[in-house]
């Protein structure tokens, strides 16, 4: 299996692949928390927290929210909105406070930190300065106007890599989310070095599912290549029918098809001389719609995303089947819950992986007939300017010679910038493509291998594509009578 190189998602990894044994065992029910809270943890000392107690409390609540249960009063999240969620007690190890005082601390003269203080938060004793935190309001005065940079500013991971300002704290100094802000990007979820903020799992349901014989077919993201090892998509296809998923299909064959549809939306608009915006990520569509509600209703391309794009096609073919993406975001998990969205379940990589894991899959080891479906240029959707680049590619296939200039904001204060500039029409490009995560999908919140190492092995096994078009997929896979426009 891949390597997870965050000693949090490690943490994590081990809880998801214990639920998932005992739910495929049967086994899972309300002393489970208590039992994998002393399968991972069978000592008396803890490796990383304060105490075991703690450690198994935080244990507990993981436990709960992967499978799909609020992490304090049990209730069932899998429908809500709000996908990420604070495991209160394993946040409490950031630093408390905003401001701090450090021994390069002179105690000189001129005492710009105690004259730039505002608050009157900051006096003189034996040997430097000290701060009353009682008073001190966080402004970070006294930071800039220390001589010595002798006072450190912190902001907690989260907080600071919010891009929307969603994240507080509360009384006892908890993080606290603010739904009606929250995009669902993922990133504080990512940037959390405790593992205190985790994302709601539907996989004891996909698992009770599969285990029903129910009729589920598993769609996975573009970003899927080089996850597990050097295991190519084919193998990825024959481990998710061991697993007990009905079929396997790669999203990229709808991205194919957003290409087409989202290009047929973009001569509209190029000939009116009006900016498009793609709508492929969203986290990016959360952020317009909230922060940019005019852009959002203006430019925003109306076509549904890829997984949204191959779970109606796969619904039109048989209508009974249950739809499971798989991929690297966390917002996927709020898409799948919008009406329209013809998406069952969301799986995460790291949450397949433990899958895996629990029934001994060897993903790199399966031996698969050479099959190929969606061109190069679906695939790359993974990648940073892969949507724009799909979207050039229809253009030169349909023979538009018109000049596209495109423009690609990569990550979430890249899209605030751009469409902040469109919001006052100082945007002067055709196509805009905004990605949440930076570098794309290949860089999400829940992916399994480190990025460099994923796009490596993706670009190694799409050599054999290099050369295929669009077009050549809908000899395959027809999407005529699909309906591609977002109800969103």
């Amino acid at each position: 299996m891949a390597s997870i190189e965050n000693g949090a998602k490690r943490f994590k990894y081990k809880v998801l692949k214990e639920v998932s044994l005992r739910a495929f065992e049967g086994r899972l029910d309300n002393e489970s928390p208590e039992e994998i809270s002393n399968v991972i943890i069978n000592k008396s000392k803890s490796d990383y927290r304060c105490c075991v107690y703690k450690e198994k409390e935080i244990i507990k609540q993981t436990v709960k929210i992967a499978c799909g249960v609020d992490p304090v009063d049990g209730s069932k999240t899998t429908d809500s909105r709000q996908i990420v969620r604070v495991i209160k007690p394993a946040c409490n190890a950031c630093t408390i406070n905003r401001v701090i005082i450090t021994d390069n601390c002179r105690k000189c003269i001129a005492r710009s930190c105690q004259n730039s203080c505002n608050s009157n938060a900051i006096h003189m004793e034996e040997n430097r300065a000290v701060i009353d935190y009682n008073k001190c309001i966080g402004c970070g005065l006294c930071a800039k106007n220390c001589s010595y940079n002798a006072i450190a500013v912190s902001v907690r991971p989260c907080m600071a890599k919010c891009p929307v300002e969603a994240i507080t704290y509360d009384e006892d100094m908890i993080a606290k989310i603010d739904d009606t802000k929250c995009i669902n990007c993922g990133t504080c979820e990512k940037s959390c070095p405790f593992g205190a903020i985790e994302d709601i799992s539907w996989m004891v349901d996909v698992i009770d599912d599969i285990k029903k014989k129910t009729k589920i077919t598993a769609i996975f993201a573009p970003s899927i290549q080089g996850q597990y090892n050097e295991a190519n998509i084919n193998q990825i296809k024959t481990s998710l029918k061991t697993l007990g998923f009905t079929g396997a299909a790669e999203v990229a064959i709808g991205a194919d098809a957003v290409s087409l549809y989202e290009f047929e939306e973009f001569k509209h608009f190029h000939k009116e001389g009006k900016l498009l915006t793609t709508s492929c990520c969203p986290a990016f569509l959360n952020l317009a719609k909230s922060k940019f509600p005019k852009v959002y209703e203006q430019h925003m391309s109306t076509t549904v995303s890829p997984m949204v794009a191959l779970a109606r096609y796969l619904k039109k073919q048989d209508p009974e089947s249950k739809v499971c993406f798989i991929g690297p975001c966390v917002a996927k998990k709020q898409e799948a819950n919008n009406e329209g969205s013809f998406v069952d379940y969301v799986l995460s990589y790291q949450e397949l992986g433990a899958m895996f894991a629990s029934q001994n899959i060897i993903v790199e080891k399966a031996d698969v007939a050479d099959e190929r479906n969606a061109s190069i240029y679906g695939r790359n959707f993974a990648i940073g300017k892969g949507v724009s680049a799909a979207v050039a590619q229809v253009a030169k296939e349909q023979g538009y010679d018109k000049p596209i200039s495109l423009v690609y904001a990569d990550g979430c204060l890249e899209c605030k910038k751009n469409l902040m500039l469109a919001d006052l029409g100082k945007l002067d490009k055709d196509l805009l493509e905004g990605m949440s995560c930076v570098g794309g999908c290949i860089n999400g919140p829940v992916i399994m291998e480190n990025s460099n190492i994923s796009k490596a092995r993706m670009a190694k096994e799409n050599d054999e594509v290099e050369n295929s078009d669009i077009y050549a997929t809908f000899e395959r896979y027809d999407f005529s009578d699909v309906d591609m426009h977002r109800k969103y």
